[in-house]
């Protein structure tokens, strides 16, 4: 890429907001990801502007130019959300929800001279120059990159930070997944253990699903408010406790995080869902022996169907759809006391 010259101004937030009206200034280049962020979040930035304090610098490249008229546009490279957010405000948009506390008021209510402050109000902008769509995404990317290339939930964490992502950030801190070493440091940093509890929750509250395909989906519907997180929170409560209760050994393949999640979800739907009442005396002990006709399968000449098959999908495509609902119905049998097909 070519050397830059770029060059950080102020500008007042009401040339940046004409220029949206306008069409001068582009706020969703393709090649932004959709940023999705909760009404709290805009609420608390917006009174973050009203109350004069500074936010980060957003950067800018130059658009397609008329040579005719002279007209021409600029793109948002970096903060389409602060901007668009602030848009929203002072066009009094359906999609953001203010003054139900009074802690933000309409833009409508404000005195003339709150008004005007807010349109005076100076955005540090960077302006990048003319740019190809390349090396306009390229930028993008390194703004927004870190020194390893992003999974599927740290994006979705950089995109939403609402209800129910933080509904699964509570799951999974709980103190049963560190006491069990369910989640690896590395887990952690890569946040594989919110991924873990986001799957989970979906799963019980939906169904199994393939691979992340419905992580978006439901922290995009979720992400103003979680009116499932009383009841789903107490159920996965009782659902740990339960587990707690069969003492599963320090090796057993309960502690492993595919086959916790199968038996968790599936726990929790005969128990909450479907208010079975069960002794964990009883299911720990077969579900430890079922757990030692898996690991035996490859060792006998006629392992259990229903051993064989979950073995085999632990083995291959674990996180598709079909896996999870195989591996599910295997062992919902099994914790009920029956072989399927038997």
């Amino acid at each position: 890429m070519k050397k830059m010259q770029t060059s950080a101004t102020n500008k007042r937030l009401r040339l940046l907001l004409t220029g949206i009206r306008d069409s001068t200034l582009v706020p969703n280049p393709h090649f932004q990801r959709r940023l999705v962020w909760s009404n709290a979040h805009k609420v608390a930035f917006l009174r973050t502007v009203l109350d004069g304090l500074p936010f980060p610098e957003i950067f800018i490249s130059a658009g397609e130019v008329n040579p005719d008229t002279g007209d021409g546009t600029e793109l948002i490279v970096d903060g389409q959300q602060r901007i668009t957010t602030l848009y929203e405000y002072f066009t009094d948009s359906p999609n953001i929800k203010i003054g139900q506390g009074g802690d933000v008021p309409p833009y409508k209510e404000l005195k003339n001279e709150d008004k005007v402050a807010f349109l005076e109000y100076e955005v540090v902008v960077r302006d990048l120059g003319p740019l190809t769509e390349d090396e306009t995404r390229e930028i993008f990317n390194r703004i927004n990159s870190t020194n390893y290339s992003l999974n599927a939930m740290e994006v979705n964490n950089s995109r939403f930070d609402g209800a129910l992502k933080k509904f699964a950030e509570g799951v999974a801190s709980k103190e049963f997944f560190a006491e069990h070493k369910v989640f690896s440091s590395l887990d952690g940093r890569r946040m594989n253990d919110v991924r873990f509890a986001l799957t989970l929750t979906i799963s019980c509250l939906a169904g199994y699903f393939n691979r992340d395909d419905s992580h978006e989906e439901f922290l995009e519907r979720f992400n103003d408010g979680f009116e499932y997180e009383q009841e789903l929170g107490e159920g996965l409560d009782r659902v740990l406790a339960f587990v707690e209760e069969c003492k599963f050994p320090e090796k057993s393949r309960a502690w492993q995080k595919s086959d916790l999640l199968t038996l968790l979800v599936e726990l929790y739907q005969i128990m909450v869902t479907e208010s079975v009442e069960l002794v964990a005396a009883d299911v720990s002990h077969r579900i430890q022996n079922f757990y030692g006709e898996v690991e035996s399968v490859t060792r006998v000449s006629d392992p259990a169907s229903d051993a064989a098959e979950y073995y085999r999908r632990v083995r291959s495509g674990i996180n598709d759809r079909i896996s999870r609902i195989n591996r599910g119905e295997v062992l919902r049998g099994r914790i009920l006391n029956f072989k399927r097909g038997a």
